[in-house]
């Protein structure tokens, strides 16, 4: 929550002093920094988080201290490798990304800020893969902070120049708290022979080149996407864009992000056992759900003042853009959870190819609905392309493991829906007024609707103090089977 109302502080004042332009620089920038790490970063981030929690089931110590070395110093090698790439690049990246190539010293300074956060990646791998959550969390706090007060006054005082600079320092931000934390981890440092090195970081690069491989096709679609609309459109509607998508993702990340945290770990151990896997990710959907629910309704039915406050008046164009976004992102947390049974079986191949086949029909689907739609279009595009994707991704993962959602769980999805679908349809049919009242009541019930079924699956004692009286008039005697 710390790390969310830093951020919120932060995209406010980039927005107040970009305007949309600006901001839309910066997204590119960002995507292509963002693109260059999924490409050189080998899927460590992920990798890492894998080996390292299978290590540690293990209970051997030496393994899991061998595996943590192994990491830092192939996180700090494809460092360097990325500065390599982006500076020997950086004018056809500029060329591509822009139409010309007055952006590639810009693009050449990136590189640092991709090679601190692959620093700082390997470094964060190892906290979730010990499940150190706790000071996962300070972490992201710190490096929000920093990131905040030092990257703010350079756009402020340096204006569009400071944009790769304000990039730089979040990324250094990120690299030193990790690096903070991390060194508070029992893991003890080692120092491996050659021949270890290599066997341990073939196990991390083999399996990074699926993950690899769906970072690639996140960035590269956020990436596309941008030129898209930027090639369609203008370099105000990037930035229109690029605010709807981060207020859209920015909950409903914060949600999946904290959850995460544990659940992937967890469901690596017991990837094997095909009823404890898909209890874990009946459980994990169905908070998913809940959390994330209402959340997504607020968003919709107030989307311009969220736009006001989040950015300006400049930014009022973001609104419908924002509301196809969050149908999007609410897809999105259905087939978050059940799309980690693949991860955690390791079938690599299943994986790649079910991203593969996300990021083309993103693409495709992008480049027809912006050349119809305009900058709705590329809302539009988001929504469809995560319909696609929850069409494939549930039956492979019911083939691979035999999961099918619990009745309880399609009773709370199928509510959801219908609150969503009459909230989003509701300011395309009524005035602003009677949408606004219905999506108000939508909100209401969602949120009594999820308070009490989180207040069946939690012991009144778990619950934080202050929220206690209301879950004790909530709570139920005979909790919910999920």
């Amino acid at each position: 929550m710390m790390t969310l109302a830093i951020g919120v502080v932060r995209t406010k004042a980039l927005a107040v002093l970009l305007g949309p332009a600006g901001f839309g620089l910066l997204g590119v920038y960002g995507s292509v920094a963002d693109l260059a790490r999924a490409v050189v970063g080998m899927g460590i981030n992920n990798s890492g988080v894998r080996q390292i929690a299978e290590a540690a089931s293990s209970g051997d110590s030496q393994r899991v201290a061998a595996t943590r070395a192994a990491l830092q110093q192939v996180a700090n090698l494809l460092g360097l490798l990325a500065v390599v790439v982006l500076v020997a690049f950086c004018r056809p990246i500029s060329q591509l990304s822009f139409g010309t190539t007055e952006h590639a010293v810009p693009i050449a300074l990136l590189s640092i800020a991709v090679w601190l956060r692959l620093v700082g990646d390997g470094q964060t791998a190892l906290l979730q893969g010990m499940r150190r959550v706790g000071d996962m969390a300070k972490s992201g706090v710190l490096a929000a902070l920093l990131g905040t007060f030092v990257g703010v006054p350079i756009v402020y005082v340096f204006g569009t120049d400071g944009a790769v600079p304000s990039l730089i320092t979040g990324a250094a931000a990120v690299a030193l708290a990790a690096r903070w934390y991390a060194r508070k981890s029992p893991v003890r440092r080692l120092r491996i022979a050659f021949p270890r090195f290599r066997q341990e970081a073939t196990l991390l690069l083999k399996l990074g080149l699926a993950f690899m491989a769906s970072g690639l096709f996140v960035m590269a679609v956020a990436y596309l996407v941008r030129i898209i609309i930027v090639s369609e459109g203008t370099l105000d509607d990037a930035g229109l864009y690029q605010a709807a998508w981060v207020v859209g993702g920015l909950y409903v990340g914060f949600v999946l992000q904290a959850m995460g945290a544990d659940f992937y770990p967890r469901l690596v151990g017991a990837a094997d056992d095909d009823e404890r896997c898909n209890r874990l990710v009946n459980e994990q959907a169905c908070v998913s759900l809940l959390l994330s629910g209402p959340g997504v309704i607020a968003t919709l039915t107030f989307a311009p003042l969220v736009v006001a406050l989040f950015y300006s008046a400049d930014f009022a164009a973001a609104v419908d853009v924002l509301r196809w976004i969050c149908l999007g992102m609410a897809l999105r947390v259905f087939t978050w959870p059940i799309g980690f049974v693949i991860v955690a079986r390791n079938r690599q191949l299943v994986f790649f190819f079910t991203e593969l086949a996300w990021a083309t029909a993103s693409v495709l689907l992008a480049w027809a609905f912006v050349r119809e739609f305009g900058l709705d279009g590329a809302g539009i595009a988001y929504f469809a392309s995560y319909a696609f994707h929850a069409c494939v991704i549930y039956p492979i993962v019911h083939s691979l493991s035999g999961f099918h959602l619990s009745a309880s769980n399609g009773r709370t999805a199928l509510l959801f829906v219908v609150l969503i679908a009459v909230t989003f349809c509701g300011f395309h049919a009524l005035r602003p007024v009677a949408a606004t009242a219905l999506g108000s009541l939508a909100l209401v019930i969602s949120v009594t609707y999820s308070l009490r079924a989180l207040a069946t699956l939690l012991p009144i004692d778990r619950v934080p103090a202050a929220m206690r009286p209301i879950f004790a008039l909530l709570h139920r005697r005979q909790p919910r089977s999920h």
